[in-house]
């Protein structure tokens, strides 16, 4: 969680879905293996600049040396058509390439740049997403990796520390620049990016079958939060699955909950306590189950505004509007976060809003429907009223006119009713 390193890895959670998710799960362990650092200096507890417990040894970092990284650093991996780690808003990305049977893993599109967090009224900071580099094989991709992190060591701003992620360092030298010298650290160039596609950044709900024949049923769980509410009781029902499960359970990119390798005499068991615990509950509107938030108050001591507690009470009142003109089942990514770190991923959403103060948040449109797309700051210090006076109009334009086929994805992007619903603003050119 702290420190100037390589903070996390994420990919996929489910391994099981097809043969390639398993090839990536499996480079993402090594992967997470590869570039931590070495350091013994946690062995260590020291008071008034004296040892007071522990023998470790002189530290030798092999990848950091002795200056570790500007700034934090993040890694993603992404098994299309599904984007469920938000690929783009990281350092680094992987994004998959297969065959056509999806069988064998043909190597990675690798992205650089990307990083979510920003500072109020400072347009020095801003979200970011990452750029394709290029492609490499299985067998490249650590090393890849591995430069990618180097280059910023050694060329990221350790000076300003708001200054200093990867995503600075590529707009400061320019992308071209950063590929060259990977490249020359490599020894090799990275072929040009391969053809791919996203369709979402959502998790899958529900019942799927992986390719070894094993059952997986993927469960909502509101802004990740395992606790029994009134007619939810979640923490129990999970409790009593825990007690007969004998698969895994695996979280997801998107705060919810994976119940793995479930075999077909035992899947009858899981749905009937699924049911009896109402964790099977997946009537919910789009708005909801694409809904994310972070953590923010009481527990985050950055936040300036509720996240966590107050998103599903805002989605309560949206999901009014959006049953109202018949978008009740269309998928609408809706973020919220109390600061604007970023920790939610709100600059990706197609509706995010990023706490300013108490009860006051700034809003912001036009995401993309799979991630691929920033959003931009529509209005700031907006109370509730006023976010709903906002977004009633634009819901109840878009659903209008919504072309029959189209995602919910580019509602504030397409077929050119933009400027006329938002006061002249164009979001043409994102």
């Amino acid at each position: 969680a702290c420190g100037d390193v390589n903070r996390n890895v994420m990919c996929s959670s489910n391994p099981s879905l097809s043969e390639v998710h398993g090839q990536v799960h499996e480079f993402s362990k090594k992967l997470s293996t590869h570039l931590p650092p070495r350091t013994t200096a946690y062995h260590e507890i020291w008071l008034e600049d004296k040892v007071v417990a522990g023998k470790a040894v002189q530290d030798f970092e092999p990848l950091y040396g002795p200056t570790y990284l500007p700034r934090k650093f993040k890694v993603a991996i992404a098994v299309p058509p599904n984007n469920d780690v938000d690929v783009f808003a990281h350092d680094l990305g992987y994004i998959a390439i297969a065959d056509k049977t999806n069988k064998r893993l043909l190597g990675y599109n690798v992205t650089v740049g990307g990083g979510m967090g920003m500072t109020h009224n400072n347009k020095k900071t801003y979200p970011r997403l990452g750029e394709l580099l290029g492609f490499c094989t299985p067998e490249q991709a650590i090393d890849v990796g591995e430069k990618v992190m180097l280059v910023q060591r050694d060329f990221g701003d350790r000076i300003n520390r708001k200054h200093a992620r990867l995503k600075y360092t590529i707009d400061d030298r320019s992308l071209d620049w950063f590929r060259s010298e990977v490249e020359t650290r490599l020894g090799y160039k990275l072929e040009p990016p391969r053809e791919y596609t996203f369709e979402n950044n959502a998790d899958r709900y529900g019942w799927t079958k992986g390719f070894d024949s094993m059952w997986h049923f993927g469960i909502y769980i509101e802004n990740g939060v395992v606790k029994d509410l009134p007619g939810s009781p979640i923490k129990t029902g999970l409790r009593e699955i825990a007690k007969v499960h004998k698969g895994d359970f695996r979280l997801t990119p998107n705060q919810h909950l994976v119940l793995g390798n479930i075999t077909e005499e035992n899947k009858a068991q899981i749905e009937e306590l699924l049911k009896k615990y109402k964790l099977d509950n997946l009537q919910h509107t789009g708005l909801r189950l694409n809904s994310m938030s972070c953590v923010a108050l009481p527990t985050c001591g950055l936040a300036m505004a509720e996240s966590e507690r107050y998103l599903p009470l805002l989605v309560e009142k949206l999901e009014t509007i959006t049953t109202e003109v018949g978008l009740k089942k269309d998928a609408i990514t809706v973020r919220m976060t109390g600061c604007p770190n970023g920790c939610a991923r709100p600059y990706v959403a197609e509706i995010a809003f990023v706490g300013k103060a108490l009860g006051t948040y700034n809003l912001y449109l036009g995401g993309g429907f799979y991630g691929q797309r920033l959003n931009k700051l529509y209005k700031e210090n907006l109370k509730e009223d006023d976010i709903l006076r906002e977004l009633r109009p634009i819901i109840e334009r878009y659903a209008k006119e919504k072309i029959n086929g189209e995602k919910f994805g580019d509602f504030v992007i397409r077929a050119g009713y933009i400027k006329a619903t938002i006061a002249g603003k164009d979001f043409h050119d994102l």
